[in-house]
Parts: structure tokens; sequence; C-alpha cells
């Protein structure tokens, strides 16, 4: 029977990468534990152990990018825990009631120092817009800006922001188109950060579950939220966007994804 490592070492020959090789995207390996982590936890064991110290890679991107090209996380099994709740995730609501806020707990309040540092100047925690861009601000604001444009936003329409992060579109689409926008998401200190960054203008952030809305807007807008509802839950969100727009209203939903439907 193969050992963990020449296991690993068999994976990943299609796509050129080596174990302890001599190109700056060549896996070197510091824990000989590494290859049976990433064989029971997948992407998690591969990503925790590099944050562990257990192996590192000069060219960082350049051997995520043949990872991802190679579609390795297909070859690679998930371990017990993941297994465990893909299989809830089948039965029951993942995400329906209080446990919709644990994201926010667990993933935003953790302090806003990590992601002022990671992020650009106007927190956008999705995709930028590169095509004339040569900067991550300049990316961002080109995002925000198409979004703005591609909806037909005018001063004074009022506009629901679901999943709203730390403001960046309620600002800027306040700020800069004159709109009234009202912003949505389960993390505490994304609303405080948001609210004071959005102080003197038509925009305020709510500590609230996008379901438990009400009223109509003229826009509703949702930037990357629709990743994070779970499945089980897409009918109920295209509800809320419905409900919630005027009758001619628009809304514009902005979402990262696949040709494979998700099921957790």
């Amino acid at each position: 029977m193969a050992s963990a490592k020449e296991t690993v070492q068999k994976l990943i020959e299609p796509i050129d990468v080596r174990i302890n090789g001599d190109r700056p995207f060549d896996i070197q390996v510091h824990n000989q534990k590494f290859y049976q982590r990433v064989l029971g936890q997948g992407y998690l064991g591969l990503g925790e152990s590099y944050m562990d110290g257990w192996w590192d890679c000069e060219q960082l991107d350049e051997m995520i990018a043949r990872v991802v090209r190679g579609y390795l996380e297909e070859q690679v099994g998930v371990g017990l825990k993941d297994a465990w709740i893909t299989f809830l995730s089948k039965i029951i609501n993942m995400q329906q009631g209080r446990r919709a806020f644990k994201v926010g707990q667990q993933h935003y309040d953790v302090g806003n120092d990590l992601y002022t540092r990671m992020l650009d100047s106007r927190m956008v925690y999705t995709c930028g817009y590169w095509k004339d861009a040569k900067t991550l601000d300049e990316s961002q604001e080109a995002k925000l800006d198409l979004v703005c444009r591609k909806i037909g936003l005018q001063p004074g329409m009022t506009v629901l922001d679901l999943g709203c992060g730390w403001g960046s579109f309620a600002k800027y689409a306040a700020e800069i188109y004159g709109a009234e926008v009202t912003g949505l998401t389960v993390s505490q200190d994304q609303v405080e950060l948001g609210n004071r960054s959005c102080a003197g203008l038509p925009a305020e952030l709510y500590f609230r579950d996008y379901r438990s809305v009400s009223g109509t807007y003229d826009r509703v807008v949702s930037i990357g939220l629709l990743e994070h509802v779970g499945y089980k839950n897409y009918g109920e969100y295209m509800d809320v966007v419905k409900r919630t727009l005027k009758d001619d209203g628009i809304g514009f939903i902005h979402c990262i994804g696949n040709s494979n439907s998700s099921s957790s």
C-alpha cells in the first residue's frame, strides 16, 4: 500500500508540482504529518498546515493556480468533520434561526484590524473590476461604480443592500450617487465600523438577517451574499428580493459560483 507521501506525490504529478523541488512553485515540506493531513482534510488541511508552518512555497500563487486548474479538489477526500457537516446540511437547514449569525460571529467578529489591513480603503470584501484599474483601490471603486451604473441609480432612490459588509457599497452609493441606502449584515463589528464610515450620509447599516427585512425599495442589491445563504434557502432568498422591490424596481445579485450546484 502506498504511503501518504507517495499518494500526495502521485496526485500532484499531473500539475507538474514537486515535493521539495528546486522550482519556485514546488512545495517545501517541513513536517511529515503534512501528507496525511492533506489527504484527510483536503483544501482545509492544505491551507491550515501552511498556516502552521508545515510547508511553504516561494511562488505560492502559481502553485495554487496549478492545483485549481488540475481540479485536485475532486481527487482529495474530506475529513470526518467536513463529511459530518455535509451530511447534516442534507437533512436540516444549517442557516436557519440563530445559526444564521454564526458566520458573522466566527468569520467577521474577530476584530476589524485584520480586514483593514488586507482590504482596500473602502473595505470591499468581494472581487474587484480590473478592466482599467491598476491598484486594488481602483479596481474596487470601479466595481462599485459599475454596479451603480448597471442598476441605473439616481439621486434620492432607496436601496436595500443585503449582506452589506462594512458598508462599502452603501457609502459609495450614498456619497457619489445620492441614494438612500439601508444595509443588513449578521456581523456586529461590520455594523459598527460601517456606520462610523457612513456618518453624515443617507446610509444606515443594521445587525439583522436578510429574511427579517420589511418595506419596499427602488433597488435591491446583493453583492457576495448568495454564496453564504445555503442551497436550502435559495428560494426564500429570491422571495426576499422580490417582495422588497417596488413594482418598477431593479434587483442586482452578484456572486461567485461554478457549474456545480452547492449542496451545503
